[in-house]
């Protein structure tokens, strides 16, 4: 598929989208992956597992990840993406911070969380004595940007899910801060409010989870800060030795 065809494509598939979130009916069923086995719904995560070939093999390496995000098309995000942000960080760490996806900034780097909001989480980390150089790892749900800065929608969250949990069975982070509704929600398989999701620890597949407000949402409400803050302080807590609580 050359350039042109792909510009158009996502521009028309970004309006259907559009179209579909002011909710109105889809006049047709959820679409399934190219990929996916034959009689394999989308809209689950399993399905979504099955369709991508993730077995976790046990020479799976992140390297490998990040060579198949550079490559995937697997949903309309692709078409519009000068580059892929895989995430950064270091191996092993004390916490993977997870967000929705890139912004304009990361797009043009195919770094993770280097904008504004960015900066703003790298002084959270730092008052807890968190870092990406040192002891945290900081990745995504969805690797491409979603056009205009929107939240990813469902099908492209379901898509880039499994090169996640990929990224997290190589990475066994002691714990997981999971930043705003959308990062929240789709790790643990939720629809609540992120105002009812942060406070306390939760658990994803034996990893203690925290959520809290996205950096973003600090910067457009300053009230929002104390109670992150009071997660940070959460986190921290657990991190020295104290409860998942």
């Amino acid at each position: 598929m050359d350039l042109n065809t792909r510009e158009e494509l996502y521009r028309n598939l970004t309006l259907l989208q559009d179209w579909f979130d002011s909710g109105r009916a889809r006049p047709h069923p959820e679409p399934v992956f190219e990929d996916a086995p034959s009689g394999t719904a989308s809209g689950t995560r399993a399905s979504v597992s099955a369709a991508s070939g993730l077995g976790h093999p046990t020479d799976d390496r992140l390297e490998r990840v990040e060579a198949d995000i550079l490559r995937c098309e697997r949903c309309r995000l692709a078409a519009g993406r000068k580059h892929t942000v895989f995430g950064e960080g270091v191996p092993g760490p004390e916490v993977l911070v997870v967000g929705e996806g890139p912004g304009k900034e990361e797009d043009e780097t195919g770094r993770a969380f280097v904008g504004p909001a960015g900066k703003l989480l790298d002084k959270m980390l730092a008052a807890v004595d968190l870092d990406r150089t040192r002891n945290c790892y900081i990745a995504n749900i969805v690797k491409c940007r979603p056009p205009m800065n929107r939240d990813p929608a469902p099908d492209e969250r379901e898509a880039c899910y499994p090169y996640l949990e990929r990224q997290i069975i190589l990475l066994r982070p002691r714990a997981i801060l999971a930043l705003g509704r959308t990062a929240a929600q789709t790790l643990l398989s939720t629809s609540e409010g992120i105002t009812r999701l942060r406070g306390r620890f939760r658990d994803f597949k034996g990893i203690p989870l925290l959520a809290t407000y996205h950096p973003s949402a600090l910067l457009r409400d300053e009230k929002l800060k104390r109670p992150a803050w009071e997660d940070l302080k959460k986190l921290r807590g657990f991190l020295d030795g104290g409860p998942a609580e």
